[in-house]
């Protein structure tokens, strides 16, 4: 009799569980439907396009189309979705699907349909939050939906600027749901499968392989090899159900050469705050003081303060820097996690390792894109509840990240949008986390591997939710700095230096990545 109480509960704490997180989407998707009429990136026309080139071209013609300047360059599995979603564009209106006629189309219909498309795709980071949390308390479940589903970054790169970076995040998490719970082979395969729609997400797989490795492919020589050949199978069908039909047709370099266009060189046009930032602006200082030394410095044909995408990097003094060369620098940053793994591969600590991953990928890579701070921001939501510095970081990178992408929405109409956004996550962050930890109590987590909560000790510190004195004076910088570039530096430079404003927000916010890249590796390198 007890147990079936004991059942009933749990089904009936379960359900409250689940209307409570589609009151978060739903809250959600209702501000994203205001959304439909504002600033929409080029980003927009990219992806209309590649639903008429899915929809208009047979397969064999998909990676050599060049009808639009736009051309297919994600991996097999997304240009299947985008052929998924071309079928109901078709019969919302054929001309979105048209290749010819349906170039820079911008009717209510195809702006309605996309937008919407991306919102109902966020179904599946709902799933991916959904398995992560469902066995922690409702307050540490909340503060995680409130970080993830309520994510501003989401807001303005997904629903704004537009793209469907919740849809592959949320795959992300399923997987590593998958891992945390034990569950090795199915937490493999999404992560599979999420390669074979966003290539950029293959940072973390060689934190995949070494846990799967030592984790999954563990329990003597006969076991571990017979594993291995599992999830070596496994993996290996998923990327020939994505690439075996251009391999049959003998377009596989055709496809990797569209994936990988290293041409583009170094820095986006907009520079994602990262260690490049500090070496451009290194190798120009250099070269001006060389210069008024006398010495004979030739200035670049590029330069990157206009925002010009060559073919090299083009500096005066220091190296050329090369694809190989930022490979082996994230691989070298990455080192200490891919020890800690193979040391002691621990399922609680794959998210972690997961989204430093990805930090280490959006410091030292190539042409990095601002937006890619989405792939370690929200991962760290979900570690955000385990202690009271995990907290402190969190709240603290989510800010810098998501002002960073501030520039990514230029007009004059967005701009209390994405200031509003990034103003009520941090009061909601706040208040989550002061809550969370009152006075400074600290609930750690037990070392299990699965989301169940067990209090093992707790660590008092002085004022509850207060941040370092250093964080608080970043902060504070934050505003300086826009309230410079948006209303003092037109105010009394006009045009003069119009390059300043965006580069000053790459190097100060360049400033707070780089520190939270550090306190990661720091918590990584110390952890037990």
């Amino acid at each position: 009799m007890g147990k079936q109480k004991l059942s009933s509960k749990g089904v009936q704490n379960s359900g409250c569980t689940k209307a409570t997180l589609w009151w978060f989407y739903l809250v959600a998707a209702c501000i994203k439907v205001l959304l439909f009429p504002s600033y929409r990136s080029t980003d927009f026309e990219v992806h209309r396009n590649w639903l008429a080139v899915t929809h208009s071209l047979p397969l064999s013609q998909w990676y050599f189309d060049e009808t639009s300047p736009w051309t297919l360059d994600y991996p097999p599995f997304f240009a299947h979705f985008e052929h998924f979603l071309s079928m109901f564009a078709h019969l919302i209106d054929p001309k979105i699907v048209h290749l010819q006629e349906g170039l820079n189309y911008s009717a209510n219909t195809v702006v309605y349909f996309q937008r919407g498309t991306v919102i109902l795709s966020d179904l599946c980071l709902l799933y991916g939050v959904y398995r992560l949390t469902r066995n922690l308390d409702s307050r540490k479940q909340k503060l995680i939906w409130l970080s993830a589903i309520w994510s501003p970054m989401l807001f303005i790169v997904d629903h704004v600027h537009f793209q469907y970076n919740g849809f592959l995040i949320g795959i992300l998490l399923i997987s590593l749901s998958y891992l945390e719970e034990g569950r090795d082979l199915l937490g493999g395969f999404f992560f599979a499968v999420l390669l074979c729609l966003k290539h950029l997400f293959a940072v973390a797989a060689p934190v995949y392989f070494v846990y799967l490795l030592r984790h999954y492919c563990r329990g003597g020589i006969g076991r571990g090899f017979t594993r291995l050949l599992i999830m070596g199978g496994m993996v290996a069908a998923v990327f020939a159900a994505a690439f075996g039909p251009f391999f049959h047709l003998g377009q596989i370099q055709q496809v990797i050469r569209r994936l990988f266009p290293f041409g583009r060189g170094l820095c986006h046009a907009y520079w994602a705050p990262n260690f490049w930032v500090f070496y451009i602006m290194s190798d120009k200082g250099l070269a001006f003081i060389l210069r008024r030394l006398g010495f004979n410095v030739q200035t670049p044909t590029a330069t990157f303060t206009a925002g010009l995408v060559g073919d090299s990097s083009p500096f005066s003094v220091l190296p050329q820097v090369t694809p190989l060369v930022t490979f082996m620098m994230v691989l070298l940053a990455l080192s200490p996690c891919l020890l800690k793994a193979w040391k002691d591969p621990k399922p609680q600590m794959i998210s972690r390792w997961v989204a430093y991953a990805y930090a280490c990928g959006f410091l030292f890579g190539w042409h990095v894109h601002e937006k890619a701070s989405l792939h370690f921001v929200i991962p760290l939501a979900i570690v955000a509840v385990q202690t009271l510095e995990d907290a402190k970081h969190y709240f603290l990178l989510s800010i810098v990240s998501c002002y960073s992408l501030f520039p990514l929405l230029f007009e004059a109409q967005e701009y209390p949008i994405k200031v509003l956004l990034l103003l009520l996550h941090s009061i909601l962050m706040w208040s989550g986390f002061s809550a969370q930890f009152p006075d400074g109590a600290e609930t750690a987590r037990a070392p299990t591997g699965h989301h169940t909560e067990k209090k093992v000790d707790q660590r008092k510190s002085n004022g509850g939710f207060v941040i370092g004195w250093i964080e608080r004076m970043y902060l504070i910088g934050l505003v300086i700095v826009e309230i410079w570039g948006q209303f003092l530096h037109p105010l009394l430079l006009g045009d003069k230096l119009a390059f300043a404003p965006l580069m000053l927000i790459s190097i100060y916010c360049a400033l707070g990545i780089m520190y939270s890249w550090i306190w990661q590796l720091t918590f990584i390198v110390t952890s037990p």
